[in-house]
């Protein structure tokens, strides 16, 4: 189920994509979980980087290297992690760093 609405954080996300590696095999909008990419023509695009929850889909089925991100970590991870235990989200950031 793809929940298009979803936000985090604004610009704080590990997730970088390069275009110029892309061969259009519409993979990242296959499996991402918040539709942050779509097919445009003959190769993806990032259309909703903030709605990205760093789950590593994406990266771990392009198989060009087109895209980075670190999955398991940053604010969209915590906040995740936050509400299925119970506890306050932690990054382990601070708000000199434009995070939470």
């Amino acid at each position: 189920m793809k929940y298009r609405n979803m936000k985090y954080l604004k610009n704080v996300t590990t997730l970088k994509y390069n275009s110029e590696k892309c061969i259009g095999c519409g993979m990242c909008a296959d499996v991402c979980p918040h539709s942050v990419f779509i097919m445009q023509g003959r190769k993806s695009a990032l259309i909703d980087k903030d709605a990205c929850m760093e789950c590593g889909a994406c990266k771990k089925n392009c198989p060009t290297g087109a895209i980075e991100v670190t999955e398991g970590v940053g604010c969209a991870y915590a906040i995740v992690m936050g509400k299925l235990r119970g506890t306050e989200p932690s990054c382990d950031c601070s708000n000199d760093t434009g995070c939470c």
